[in-house]
C-alpha cells in the first residue's frame, strides 16, 4: 500500500490545516487542555481521511486477454442495454461502477489493446447514480481496441463532490490491462460499454475491485 501521486497536494493542505488549527487553540486557549485535544484530533480526522481516499494498492495484475478486468473499486449500480450516443452511435451493453468516497479512487485499463479514443468534457456535477449523469457531467471517454478488433468504451464520471478527473492515456496509446489510466477524485463513477451479446460476470449490487473483478468476457 502506497499513497497516489494525485493526494500529494491534498495531504500538504491537510498537514497546514493541521498545523494552522493547534497553532490557534495553542494562541487562543492556552489553558484549556479539551480545545488542544478537540484541535489535535480534529487535525488528524481530516489527515487520515485524505490519506485513505488517495491510498494506491499495490498487488500483482492477473492479465487474461480473454477477460475485462474491472477498471474502479466500488459496487455496480447499473447493467442494462442503452444507446451509446458519442462513439459507437448505436446499442451496447452498459455496466456502471460507482464509487463512494471511501473506495480507492485510483482508475485502470480494463484490457491490453490500443487507445482508439480519448476525449474530456466539461459538464454537470451531478450525483453520479444520476441517469443523465453519464451524458451530462464531467467526464472522459476512452475506447480500447482489443487485438481482435473488439472495442470497449469506457467513461470517467465526476459525482457530487467530484472536481476533478485525472486521465494519462491518450490516442494511440498501446496500453497494459491493470494499468492506472486515471483518478477521480473525491466520489464518482466508471461507466463500461460492451457490443450486444457480451457476457457479463457480475450482478446488479456486486461490490467489484478495480484491476481484480473478471467483468465481462471478449466474444
Amino acid at each position: 500500500m502506497t499513497i497516489h501521486r494525485e493526494g500529494i497536494a491534498s495531504i500538504i493542505l491537510a498537514i497546514v490545516f493541521g498545523i494552522i488549527v493547534n497553532a490557534a487553540t495553542y494562541y487562543f486557549t492556552p489553558n484549556t487542555e479539551w480545545v488542544k485535544i478537540l484541535g489535535y484530533v480534529l487535525s488528524g480526522l481530516v489527515l487520515l481521511i485524505i490519506l485513505q481516499f488517495f491510498r494506491l494498492p499495490i498487488f500483482p495484475i492477473q492479465q487474461n486477454d480473454a477477460i475485462v478486468l474491472c477498471p474502479a473499486d466500488g459496487k455496480v449500480v447499473v447493467i442494462e442495454e442503452v444507446y451509446e450516443a458519442e462513439y459507437f452511435k448505436d446499442q451496447r451493453i452498459q455496466v456502471s461502477v460507482f464509487m463512494s468516497p471511501i473506495n480507492v479512487h485510483v482508475n485502470r485499463n480494463p484490457i491490453n489493446g490500443i487507445v482508439k479514443y480519448a476525449k474530456y468534457h466539461a459538464g454537470l456535477y451531478l450525483v453520479a447514480w444520476h441517469p443523465k449523469s453519464s451524458t451530462e457531467n464531467e467526464r472522459t471517454t476512452i475506447v480500447y481496441e482489443h487485438a481482435n478488433k473488439t472495442q470497449i468504451l469506457m467513461r470517467q464520471i465526476a459525482g457530487a463532490l467530484a472536481r476533478r478527473i485525472c486521465y494519462y492515456v491518450k490516442t494511440d496509446d498501446v496500453v497494459s490491462q491493470g494499468s492506472e489510466m486515471g483518478f477521480i477524485k473525491f466520489g464518482s463513477r466508471v461507466d463500461l460499454f460492451f457490443p450486444l451479446g457480451t457476457k457479463i460476470n457480475v450482478s446488479l449490487n456486486q461490490v467489484v475491485k478495480g484491476g481484480i473483478t473478471q467483468i465481462a468476457e471478449i466474444a
